[in-house]
């Protein structure tokens, strides 16, 4: 579900964020079941536009002549952290200038602060800094906000980090149906939900059309495959971020060394994760690189590298 179907969607989903305790969670009819979106799905074209994060442009440069720089390279757009570090009008400047396009941004507190905190004031910090970003990216001409849903570690459990996290996600709502902005849950490395199903049953207990998922192809590769999470969570999938990951690093020479390692050259089948994208009808629009950045060259070689990715659409 995205923006666009909101308006549709409102009405069926009207007071369906009042909060439900975990224990009595069940799928709602606003969800569908796999052969439900199937049935719902026409036959289109799918399309990925390409973006990457600012912080990836590695040349002293101005902000303008920065997204000059990737618009020429062959990208599209541009994901900030937010709440962002320039005033919001050299930002819209230099996207008029560059023509470049700005469809998303990342939440930049949600780690420190976040939605999974057993802390009360923790969790408000972060709502407010999320309430910020959604009405940030509606300024700058986007549509969504990524958020890491929680964090569970030796001080916060998982069950806690569930419940927590959800209530929080259900106080942002209003914000997202006042910005008619986007609100979509990463999956990272935080020792929660780390399995598709869960993934899909957590936003489906929330029940709204503007809370999904930012879908990071790379992530899961350490235990799964992302072509069954694609799959899984369907018209879930809001946005979707781009990294490569190889088991066999990660085993020989430690955790996060698996990461270290081009597009193309990891353990991601990039036809079959494509040919799942292409199957869920996905209308996100953006392929957005999460990778180590550098110069001019180095950007290049990444924005090929995505032209291939895509192709196998």
């Amino acid at each position: 579900m995205n923006k666009r179907e909101f308006i549709k969607s409102a009405a069926v989903i009207a007071g369906a964020t009042a909060v439900k305790p975990l224990s009595s969670a069940v799928i709602p009819s606003a969800s569908l079941s796999v052969s439900q979106d199937k049935s719902r799905q026409e036959v289109r074209e799918v399309t990925l536009k390409k973006s990457l994060g600012l912080g990836m442009i590695n040349e002293e440069l101005s902000l303008t002549d920065k997204f000059k720089l990737i618009r020429d390279l062959g990208f599209h757009g541009v994901e900030l952290n937010s709440p962002v570090d320039y005033p919001i009008a050299e930002i819209l400047n230099a996207k008029e200038k560059s023509g470049i396009e700005l469809p998303s941004v990342v939440n930049k507190d949600h780690w420190s602060s976040p939605l999974s905190a057993p802390d009360p004031e923790v969790r408000k910090k972060c709502i407010e800094s999320v309430a910020a970003s959604l009405r940030e990216v509606k300024e700058l001409g986007g549509d969504t906000v990524l958020v890491v849903p929680g964090v569970v570690n030796e001080k916060v459990p998982y069950e806690q980090a569930y419940i927590n996290s959800q209530n929080a996600i259900r106080e942002l709502i209003p914000y997202a149906e006042e910005t008619g902005m986007q609100i979509a849950l990463e999956n990272v490395w935080n020792n929660f939900l780390i399995s598709p199903v869960e993934a899909k049953r957590y936003v489906d207990e929330i029940n709204h059309p503007l809370v999904g998922w930012y879908f990071d192809i790379g992530n899961v590769l350490r235990y799964g495959w992302p072509e069954h999470w694609i799959k899984t969570l369907n018209r879930r999938i809001m946005k979707l971020h781009i990294k490569e990951f190889s088991r066999e690093l990660m085993n020989s020479k430690g955790l996060w060394e698996g990461f270290k390692v081009d597009l193309l050259k990891g353990d991601n089948n990039w036809p079959v994760v494509m040919q799942a994208v292409r199957e869920i009808n996905h209308t996100g629009g953006w392929l957005t690189a999460e990778v180590p950045g550098g110069d001019r060259n180095h950007l290049k070689k990444i924005s090929v590298q995505m032209d291939e990715i895509i192709s196998y659409l």
